[in-house]
């Protein structure tokens, strides 16, 4: 592995990485979606062709070196969560991941499920609709986020099946501390954790261990700061899980298609495939495989992106701040500290969409959560490039 880029020379134009990213253009456009979707460097082109080119060559047999890459993408994920002793089941989504859990949850005995306010549409509709056929769903405020290990604590008992919480709320980048407290709750009455750790992983370094969450289950994917493009998703299974998933596909029993099993009862294999779904496209992991490698080869991990990310977000911040904008059009909350934001700044607008539409007009690529409008830095984008951004916001907000 060579050793990190100096940060210096992610900041200055031309940035040392923006090379790797010549496909997507990075250096010339202003893509700040990259809470969203950050760019894909070249080398996942790669290993979309290295899929085709298996399936070409082997057809049928291409499975053992899918299953190959598959199993580097699980190290990957593993490696970014710092995990040694867990499981990591795949899917092309979180919902699908997600759905699996709630499955195999006991909410015939257990009917109450905890969660928050600010959950990603994945956890807030399909919860809605379990509340629909009777469970009871309790949600906490999300504000601020300082206090929400406290009251998702407080929400619980022994009827509660599960706490749903994110690590890092998607709408608004803020990190949310001590889950390893609602880690510690739950095992006292019985409940399981689930982590959502998509908006941290590689924006904030998270370790299990560190974080007291070894016996929590973790879904998070690479949609976003890992840059491994769509199709890359995952739940992480704490060590000596039995349970048994209702939402179960025929890759669980792989291993064991030609065994018979006269107990007439369902058999789940030990390890992440007892969450396993069914046939699936594998382009996804050869392109996560060859990105993987690049992040480790590159030194790119998440304490140096951490690094790169604080700096990138408060520039954002200081330059918004310099422009000294009507607040009744956009404003910055001022109360939430910098490093407790993880990897975008989002400020608040009423006309949040329509600023979104004027920026892209020029240029500037960002998106809009209600009335959050987000701007969501990369590594391979230099300072120049996000000075340009808030340059563009200002003249945007001059015709309001």
């Amino acid at each position: 592995m060579s050793g990190a880029p100096a940060p210096e020379s992610l900041y200055r134009s031309p940035n040392a990485l923006a090379g790797y990213y010549s496909r997507f253009r990075v250096s010339e456009r202003l893509l700040l979606t990259g809470h969203s979707h950050q760019a894909w460097p070249d080398c996942g082109f790669e290993g979309q062709v290295e899929a085709w080119n298996d399936a070409a060559l082997y057809v049928d047999e291409k499975w053992e070196r899918a299953f190959a890459k598959a199993e580097r993408v699980r190290r990957g994920f593993a490696r970014l969560l710092e995990d040694g002793s867990g499981d990591i089941a795949l899917g092309a989504s979180t919902h699908e991941l997600v759905v699996r859990f709630l499955s195999a949850l006991p909410l015939r005995d257990r009917r109450k499920l905890v969660t928050t306010d600010a959950e990603f549409h994945t956890l807030r509709r399909q919860l809605a609709r379990l509340e629909e056929e009777g469970i009871q769903v309790v949600r906490v405020s999300h504000r601020p986020a300082g206090e929400v290990a406290g009251r998702l604590i407080e929400a619980l008992d022994e009827r509660t099946a599960a706490v749903l919480v994110s690590s890092v709320f998607y709408h608004n980048g803020h990190i949310v501390p001590h889950l390893g407290e609602v880690m510690a709750a739950c095992a006292k009455v019985g409940a399981e954790l689930l982590v959502d750790a998509y908006h941290a992983l590689n924006a904030v370094p998270f370790s299990l261990k560190q974080e007291g969450l070894e016996g929590a289950f973790v879904v998070g994917g690479g949609y976003k700061y890992c840059q491994l493009g769509e199709g890359n998703c995952f739940l992480r299974i704490p060590p000596g899980c039995r349970m048994r998933p209702v939402i179960t596909g025929w890759f669980a029993e792989f291993e064991q298609l030609e065994a018979a099993d006269s107990s007439g009862r369902v058999s789940y294999p030990p390890g992440p495939a007892r969450f396993a779904g069914a046939t699936y496209d594998p382009t996804s992991h050869y392109r996560a495989a060859r990105v993987f490698d690049f992040f480790e080869e590159r030194g790119l991990t998440p304490e140096f992106l951490r690094e790169v990310s604080r700096h990138q977000v408060g520039l954002l911040a200081v330059q918004f701040d310099a422009l000294d904008l009507d607040p009744a059009v956009v404003r910055r909350d001022r109360s939430i500290p910098l490093e407790a934001l993880a990897g975008f700044l989002a400020l608040e607008s009423s006309r949040a969409p329509e600023l979104v539409r004027e920026l892209r007009k020029r240029g500037v690529m960002v998106d809009a959560r209600g009335s959050l409008l987000r701007f969501g830095p990369a590594p391979y984008l230099c300072d120049d490039q996000l000075r340009d951004a808030m340059a563009a916001l200002k003249e945007v907000t001059a015709r309001f």
